[in-house]
């Protein structure tokens, strides 16, 4: 497919962005995007980097990407513990190849953490072994609960963005204030742009969203994806610490062991993904520098084009 180059790159941001919450209508709009201005995406869903988890995780199908190269997709098993760091590196390296061959880059998902990571001059707090042996060691004990408790009475601006069934990043922030004695919040820096870029953010009314989610769940489960979830179990899915853990995932892993009935597990895959929703919403609107577009709007790419230009 040929692409329609209307905008001509040297005029625009070196960086778009498309970010907002699940179930908006940001792959769509960065397919329209990539063909409209010579695109190429670099997912930046933290779930869409594992290899296997397609239907859980609403990936785009070859068929559905039209044409439009997308990086980053399917890099790591899904035992593998999520590292923005090594995300960073990679995102990089991506957009930085993607801009050195004349394309636009298109920084595409709704894993906040992980856009800011790429977006800004980021550096990691620092990490201890022993320390975080010891808090995941806590984990398995006594169970997220008590953790999220602690967290929350340490720092209750981190606890209000970390989802309190999220023992990893509970986990690591727990760390970081042990090992810096400030809240984990204090110890992220302030945004410094590392990469000039546009950020469009893509949403909808919360009863359309409400309902594209209770929608999107059921056609999981009727694409098939207790067979996925069955397949990825013997490579490594229970033990993967974010993969287990990943909205659907999480709910599919109960039913297929009687932990939760059929109803149950897709109720609460609906549950949690609204709760998840509100959280990235949260996220992303403290951000001055995100534009909203209504992913309902019929002239939504046109929109989004002239934000460009």
């Amino acid at each position: 497919m040929s692409y329609r180059c209307s905008v001509p790159y040297a005029e625009g941001p070196r960086v778009i962005t498309v970010v907002g919450p699940t179930a908006a209508g940001k792959s769509a709009l960065s397919i329209a995007l990539a063909h409209e201005l010579g695109g190429e995406v670099v997912n930046a869903d933290s779930m869409q980097l594992y290899r296997g988890m397609d239907i859980g995780t609403a990936k785009l199908t070859p068929a559905e990407r039209d044409g439009v190269p997308h990086h980053l997709l399917d890099i790591w098993d899904v035992s593998f513990p999520a590292a923005v760091a090594e995300y960073q590196g990679l995102a990089r390296a991506a957009i930085d190849d993607i801009q050195a061959r004349g394309r636009v880059p298109l920084l595409v998902g709704g894993s906040g953490l992980y856009v800011r990571a790429v977006l800004e001059e980021f550096e990691f707090p620092g990490t201890d072994p022993a320390v975080r042996a010891r808090l995941e060691g806590e984990l398995v004990t006594v169970g997220v609960a008590p953790l999220y408790e602690r967290l929350r009475a340490a720092d209750p601006a981190a606890a209000d963005k970390i989802l309190p069934s999220n023992g990893r990043r509970i986990v690591r922030a727990l760390e970081v204030i042990e090992l810096t004695g400030q809240p984990f919040t204090a110890a992220l820096p302030a945004p410094v742009p590392y990469y000039p870029s546009l950020q469009i953010g893509v949403d909808r009314g919360p009863a359309e969203l409400d309902e594209r989610i209770a929608r999107r769940v059921d056609l999981m489960w009727a694409a098939g994806l207790l067979d996925e979830v069955r397949a990825l179990i013997p490579r490594g899915l229970r033990e993967g610490r974010t993969a287990s853990r990943a909205l659907g995932y999480q709910q599919a892993l109960a039913e297929i062991d009687g932990l939760l009935p059929p109803a149950e597990a897709r109720a609460d895959t609906v549950r949690g993904t609204r709760r998840f929703v509100r959280r990235q919403r949260s996220w992303f609107r403290r951000d001055p520098s995100v534009t909203w577009l209504d992913g309902a709007s019929p002239t939504l790419v046109a929109d989004a084009l002239a934000l460009t230009r």
